[in-house]
């Protein structure tokens, strides 16, 4: 018996918290994964899905991108709660029809929280909403299509904007990207702007691949492992069981967090009745409980430390034959970390320089480490200089191109690093535009377009007439909240190409499509050769088939392949050099032009139809070579920097609940935190609150400043919780609206989302001029 949508909202009054939990997992995991899928969709739906999920042959969660494994077998349920969470959303029966738009206005429904949006269920036929009008009603496909087409040729390329959700599969990216650059425009801002592009902008120039340089294999073998400004237990969950394996094979973990993760202290596997009994496995060796932004501090004072115990006992730490061979810079980075202030260390770090010794002995006592990290260390003003000092950690012991060893940023969305590989990026390379305009007769933009950050800045301008996304929820997703609505709604054309309704179809353009799209698990069969599959790119370079096998829950559904192919021949008309309709009908067509313009995709076709699909090149971890500019890896040198707080101030970070993925809420239940029933709260160290002059569950409105400016969130909860001193944790996207749009990463450009000054007022107290 499926259960309806909730009626009720979020009721912060009803907000409940108790002690956080010491463990992952376990059988609560179960219990809650089997619950919510039948739930929504019913025990057929449930188990057919389940069964499928992450195996060969399969579709591939849409959640996270953590791999499988290619060289052995797979365990029965080869996917975490929080997967089966994202795939009971996908798999509901509750529907979205035209009467739930004619049933709520957009008044009614821009008082609604993500959460009661997102539980109504699929969207089941595109709807409109013109300029003056109230709700959304429905609209043909046909008459759609035109209506991009009409917009897109009423205006110039580059006042067009196409947004790319990490869910897009690559053969969809492929077409997408290739849709904007034949309207002429580069404009192909997407969710790896706002979370691992500092991890890119870090990598390129120093090791020559934006990508991680290591397999799951290598994490089982690897003799030590740093876990670095991440959440594996909420945000990757299938990740503890490499850590775990990693530990049994007699290798090391340390995990580097402002907060006391219960993923990051032990793993109870619900697949190993064993490790049950025994009460769950040890995660983390050691602990470290660093303030937000000291990382970089961190990895300076590990490097000291490591370059001291070399010239204490020369040869046994530092890979001087590899140094030599591969690298540039040693000399530059050695004199740099020659030396260090302790005090200033300490003081950035909220760590003793015990602590970071110890973990200094492991790294040097370590023949094969790898350093794992995510936008823990990605959205702060210094993070491309913070993983650029890991890349130095890495260098100075050789860990590129050998077994257990090198460098793991763990991407978030499934397929968020194909789409990169794909061609989304705003600023793409020569080679690849000469390559596209080659095999298909166009002649592709040259000149850069929007990132994310840059986006929000041209809707605040009226610089937007059109703007696409494949996906997503950019209105929730970007900082700055409120001005970025604000300029939404006076865009000309919004087009949301989405399963489930959510904020950005309610901060809508000045006319609105919403085009119901089909998601991982639904079968996708309405084409003349019949049933067809797509293919994703997991965090770690493997490239395999993923195929839905579920009946769509409504007959008007269009695959995201064919949603382009048909924007595109409105737009165009016959004559346009590129035959979208072939690419839509087969996307074995889609694959081979692929083949000919990306290196690594050579007979994808052929290759994509092996079980376990296929490994991207990755020269640091293939040949141990580097194709940066200069033919090496690259030593850096970066300056000291760390967050600091005025008095009476706190740095705030964002977080995810464990009932969230991204924007998308499942439920109100942050399990391992101890918080339910409620999002709007932040957690504040005991005694930091003591010293503010606030006591626990005290009502809050909480204001950021930033370059003389600021920004205002009313009706936050204060939750005494073990943070770091001086260090705070709201939720996003709730916390987003604090985020000034110029409070970014240098060099990337992504929102400083773990890198907010922040003081509180009692709620309802007005604001000083």
């Amino acid at each position: 018996m499926r259960r309806q949508p909730p009626v009720r909202d979020i009721d912060e009054n009803e907000l409940e918290v108790h002690d956080p939990k010491t463990a992952a997992a376990g059988v609560k995991a179960v219990m809650v994964s089997m619950d919510r899928g039948i739930s929504q969709a019913g025990v057929g739906r449930t188990v057919r899905s389940m069964l499928r999920v992450n195996q060969r042959g399969g579709f591939d969660c849409p959640g996270c991108a953590w791999p499988e494994s290619i060289t052995g077998a797979r365990k029965p349920a080869e996917f975490c709660e929080n997967g089966a969470k994202a795939i009971a959303e996908e798999n509901t029966l509750r529907t979205v029809t035209p009467e739930f738009w004619a049933r709520h206005s957009i008044e009614e429904l821009a008082g609604k929280t993500e959460y009661w949006l997102g539980n109504q269920g699929r969207i089941t036929e595109p709807v409109v909403i013109r300029e003056g009008e109230t709700h959304y009603s429905p609209i043909s496909w046909t008459d759609a299509f035109d209506l991009i087409g009409e917009h897109i040729r009423a205006t110039t390329p580059d006042r067009c904007v196409f947004y790319t959700s990490g869910r897009t599969a690559n053969e969809t990216a492929f077409m997408y990207q290739l849709f904007a650059r034949s309207v002429g425009t580069n404009n192909l801002p997407d969710c790896s702007n706002m979370c691992h592009e500092s991890s890119g902008s870090a990598l390129n120039p120093t090791i020559g691949i934006g990508k991680g340089t290591v397999s799951l294999e290598d994490m089982h073998r690897a003799e030590l492992i740093l876990v670095v400004g991440q959440n594996p237990g909420t945000n990757h969950p299938r990740m503890l069981s490499a850590l775990a394996e990693c530990r049994e094979n007699g290798g090391r973990v340390v995990a580097v967090n402002p907060l006391p993760e219960a993923g990051l202290m032990k793993f109870k596997d619900p697949q190993d009745p064993g490790n049950l009994l025994r009460g769950g496995a040890q995660i983390a060796d050691e602990f470290l409980q660093i303030k937000v932004g000291g990382d970089l501090a961190l990895f300076q004072a590990l490097g000291h430390l490591l370059l001291e115990e070399e010239e204490r006992v020369p040869g046994s730490v530092v890979d001087h034959d590899f140094i030599a061979a591969q690298t540039d810079g040693f000399e530059e980075y050695r004199e740099a970390r020659r030396r260090i202030s302790w005090e200033e260390t300490e003081t950035a770090t909220g760590l003793s320089r015990l602590e970071i010794a110890r973990i200094a002995g492991m790294l040097a006592k370590s023949k094969a480490t790898i350093i794992c990290w995510a936008l823990g260390l990605t959205q702060q003003p210094h993070s491309v200089n913070t993983l650029r000092e890991i890349i130095n950690l890495l260098l100075l012991q050789g860990n590129f191109g050998k077994p257990g060893a090198g460098a793991c940023p763990v991407r978030g969305h499934s397929n968020v690093q194909g789409d990169r590989t794909m061609g989304i990026w705003e600023k793409p390379k020569e080679w690849l535009l000469e390559a596209i305009d080659r095999e298909f007769g166009i002649s592709s933009p040259r000149h850069h377009g929007v990132d994310s950050t840059e986006t929000l800045e041209a809707f605040e301008n009226d610089d937007v007439d059109v703007f696409v996304s494949m996906g997503g929820n950019f209105a929730l997703a970007c900082s700055d909240t409120e001005a970025l609505e604000a300029g939404m709604k006076r865009a000309g054309l919004t087009v949301h190409i989405s399963t489930k309704p959510n904020r950005s179809h309610i901060v809508h353009g000045r006319t609105s499509l919403i085009l119901p799209t089909l998601g991982r698990t639904d079968r996708d069969d309405k084409h003349p050769g019949g049933t067809q599959f797509l293919s994703v790119e997991d965090s770690m370079s493997v490239v395999h088939s993923t195929q839905g096998r579920l009946a769509p829950v409504s007959e008007h559904l269009l695959a995201e392949p064919v949603i382009i192919a048909r924007m595109a021949q409105a737009t165009f008309g016959d004559g346009h050099p590129v035959d979208w309709k072939a690419m839509a009908e087969d996307y074995d067509v889609v694959r081979d032009h692929i083949s000919r313009v990306l290196p690594g995709f050579e007979n994808f076709n052929e290759r994509i139809r092996h079980k376990n699909g296929f490994v991207l090149p990755n020269p640091p971890r293939d040949t141990r070579s580097f194709a940066t500019d200069i033919g090496k890896g690259r030593f850096s040198v970066s300056p000291l920097e760390y967050l600091q707080a005025p008095e009476g101030h706190l740095i705030l970070q964002t977080m995810r609940s464990h009932d969230q993925y991204n924007t998308t809420f499942y439920g109100l239940d942050d399990r391992y935190r101890g918080i339910s029933n409620g999002r709007r709260v932040v957690l504040v160290h005991p005694e930091d609150l003591a010293e503010l002059g606030y006591a626990d569950r005290d009502l809050v409105d909480v204001i950021s400043t930033f370059k003389g400016t600021e920004r205002r969130a009313d009706k936050f909860r204060l939750v005494a919780y073990p943070t770091a001193r001086g260090c705070a944790a709201a939720y996003f996207p709730e916390a987003n609206a604090l985020v000034h749009r110029e409070l970014v990463a240098r060099e990337s450009n992504t929102p400083g989302y773990k890198a907010m000054t922040v003081r509180f007022v009692p709620h309802g107290e007005p604001q000083l001029s």
